[in-house]
């Protein structure tokens, strides 16, 4: 793998490294006691009312953004970056999507229900999510403006005008698709609200391979993001520039 060097380590004795260490977790409890503050502005965030209608193609036949959410009040959504035309998903949301393979049951059982979705048709997704070994819900918004309008997908409107707008920002065309991560709850009397969305470095959220990494000497130790990432059935094959539609 072609990786930034390492850092020149600085060896200490185990009482100097201790005190290192000490000053570091002053600085990490504090980071931590930022983080739970920004946790619950996250949560106070206002809602906004879901009125749209946006079905879904899924294994099972149509379904609605409030039939996603199949019993539970809280719907997590993974805006899966797979066009239309794409013969396989993205790899950076495939690396994503590795870390719910495991713990999709544990957020089901916590009353919240998670969901990928993408633009390409059931009958690509199908096989791909079987390739990859993947047990969670994935649906097609395909027909759908789901994409569009939660700004992870760009018309050719935008991109002939280069300009879209993601991240919350306008910026200029680079793809058609893009990741991020969205949240809807929905009430007792069945209204679907949308609560949260964040895109970008955002959807690192939920990446316990990054958070793991962070604490290694070397860290992410990539000369760009992402640009080690493959597809979990690729680590032992040659790279190869474009292998997906993300390029």
């Amino acid at each position: 793998m072609d990786s930034a060097a390492a850092p020149t380590p600085n060896v200490a004795s185990r009482e100097d490294w201790l005190t290192a260490r000490t000053a570091l977790l002053e600085r990490e409890d504090a980071l931590l006691r930022e983080i739970d503050a920004l946790t619950e502005a996250r949560r106070r965030l206002p809602w906004v009312k879901v009125d749209k209608l946006y079905v879904f193609d899924t294994p099972e036949g149509p379904k609605t953004l409030s039939d996603l959410f199949e019993g539970r009040s809280q719907l997590l959504v993974q805006h899966f970056m797979f066009g239309p035309d794409w013969e396989e998903g993205c790899v950076g949301c495939s690396f994503g999507a590795d870390h719910m393979h495991g713990i999709w049951v544990h957020l089901e059982n916590h009353d919240v229900k998670f969901v990928a979705v993408s633009r390409a048709p059931m009958e690509k997704v199908a096989p791909f999510k079987q390739r990859m070994g993947w047990e969670f819900d994935w649906v097609s918004s395909s027909g759908s403006d789901f994409n569009y309008d939660y700004h992870v997908s760009f018309t050719e409107e935008q991109k002939a005008a280069n300009r879209v707008t993601y991240n919350f920002k306008e910026d200029a065309y680079a793809i058609d698709e893009l990741p991020g991560l969205s949240v809807f709850v929905k009430d007792k009397s069945g209204q679907v609200y949308h609560t949260y969305s964040c895109y970008a470095r955002g959807t690192e959220i939920p990446s316990g391979v990054m958070g793991l990494l962070d604490i290694t000497p070397n860290g992410r130790n990539q000369k760009a993001d992402m640009e080690w990432v493959r597809h979990h059935d690729k680590y032992d094959a040659e790279p190869k520039k474009g292998e997906c539609g993300c390029g």
